[in-house]
């Protein structure tokens, strides 16, 4: 027997004498000179807030009071042992309609000049840093400037451990006014990695599209992380549904309710009363159903279809 083999019989047999998951029979192993070597584990300690809603971002004050409360829950999520903190779609600011209307009593083209746009990189910038100092992975939500006149992308910004902007998602699926008179649609799916647990992103109103989710299963993302402001509960049901039709954790963060979904589609932890929630993500739990569901998708059914027994065909009898 090799040496992967003889380890993995033991963790088998400790998880049949305590009951155990395979899973967190592992963790009762630790490495030791001399013993064999643990397989890498994929684990995330990840924190979903809950912030309030601002929609004006001409007003500075409002701006840096956004950027206050996301460092105030980067803060609380460093300390409840987060690796990774996920904020709502436009955290910084998600711009109401008529306030950026060229028109004020018309829902109509943007004016984006409007916006305090040096306020904001300031508290971008802040944010950053503080990512940096905590060494804590963000991921929030705000507008992404393009250059003039090209309108801005809706978007979620990923912030590395080191203060640094790895990549960002800009909001593919946009609403009818979005698209018409506001931002410029994102072209394509992102994911990143931290510690070994790979991660896609959505926004906005996109959980009302599944073929975006599915697109992250076929890409084997362990979790999606979904930024929404929307008003209503139905997008957190949404997001349960995807956890379940696809296998994957979800982080789900909104200005209503924020929480993480297991891929299981059951809620582990959610904010209620409060601005943070947090748990812990398991990519090494053995999930039957998601190679099953990719199998069941390939076409095994074809071999099985009888196409000649009347039986079979006649839909107007018992």
């Amino acid at each position: 027997m090799t040496r992967q083999g003889n380890f993995k019989r033991r963790v088998r047999a400790r998880a049949a004498k305590t009951g155990q998951s395979y899973t967190t029979a592992l963790r009762h192993f630790r490495r030791t000179p001399g013993d064999d070597e643990m397989p890498k584990t994929k684990t995330l300690r990840l924190a979903t807030a809950r912030t309030t809603l601002r929609q004006d971002p001409r007003d500075a004050g409002l701006l840096r009071d956004s950027g206050q409360e996301i460092r105030r829950l980067m803060r609380d999520a460093y300390a409840a042992g987060a690796r990774l903190v996920v904020f709502p779609e436009g955290a910084t600011c998600s711009p109401h309609k008529r306030v950026m209307s060229a028109d004020p009593n018309l829902v109509g083209p943007a004016d984006w000049s409007l916006v305090d746009w040096a306020v904001l990189r300031e508290e971008l910038d802040r944010i950053a840093d503080l990512a940096k100092e905590l060494g804590l992975w963000t991921v929030l939500g705000s507008v992404h400037r393009l250059t003039p006149p090209h309108r801005p992308h809706n978007s979620l910004y990923v912030l590395s451990d080191k203060g640094e902007v790895i990549t960002r998602y800009d909001e593919r699926m946009l609403s009818n006014t979005k698209v018409s008179f506001m931002y410029t649609p994102g072209a394509a799916p992102v994911t990143f990695e931290v510690d070994g647990v790979r991660i896609g992103l959505a926004l906005g109103m996109e959980a009302h599209f599944p073929e975006l989710f599915q697109e992250y299963e076929r890409l084997d993302v362990d979790a999606v992380l979904y930024a929404t402001a929307a008003p209503t509960a139905v997008f957190a049901t949404e997001a349960q549904s995807h956890a379940a039709t696809n296998s994957f954790w979800v982080g789900y963060a909104s200005d209503v309710c924020s929480g993480v979904i297991s891929p299981d589609g059951e809620w582990v932890a959610r904010t209620d009363d409060g601005p943070l929630a947090v748990a812990d993500l398991d990519g090494n739990a053995e999930n039957l159903a998601r190679p099953w569901r990719r199998t069941a998708r390939g076409g095994i059914y074809e071999l099985h279809i009888i196409r000649d027994d009347p039986r079979s065909a006649a839909r107007t009898g018992f």
